[in-house]
């Protein structure tokens, strides 16, 4: 049986920023010895997804992130590198300074980012955010991002 404790009933062994310095990792131990980890985020307000279909959701970074590693992870070697292009991405979204988005909006964010540090995952995700359907979409946005350099 697992044992029964609250947080609080803990001790913090060590606390460090994350490599991103978006969150804090605590080390904990309980009164009894066992060691777990913690990590607290700053809460960001709410934001509300306008989905293609005029339906609106809360934006939820965890379906973000989900999306991300289930289109172009393979493409990155750790969780951590998904990680930070989903925190980037989402960064872009708040740096909108509104609270409401539309889902293009998080597709364009997610593609932005993955421009940036993995091409081969940019093209992949765009070929599903932009559905594409030809050839002639895989070539022009691989002259795109030629034109880009």
């Amino acid at each position: 049986m697992e044992p029964q404790f609250r947080i609080g009933d803990s001790k913090v062994l060590e606390s460090r920023e994350t490599v991103d310095g978006r969150s804090i990792r605590r080390r904990r131990e309980t009164p009894d010895g066992h060691r777990f980890t913690t990590y607290e985020r700053i809460e960001m307000p709410s934001l509300t997804v306008i989905k293609r279909s005029g339906n609106k959701e809360i934006y939820d970074r965890g379906k973000l992130m989900h999306a991300v590693r289930a289109s172009v992870g393979k493409f990155f070697n750790s969780e951590l590198e998904v990680e930070e292009v989903v925190s980037r991405a989402s960064d872009i979204l708040y740096s909108y300074g509104t609270d409401q988005i539309t889902s293009k909006q998080i597709g364009e964010a997610v593609l932005d980012v993955l421009a940036e540090v993995n091409e081969v995952a940019y093209v992949r995700f765009a070929s599903v955010f932009r559905e594409f359907k030809t050839l002639e979409d895989f070539e022009n946005i691989l002259k795109e991002q030629k034109q880009k350099k």
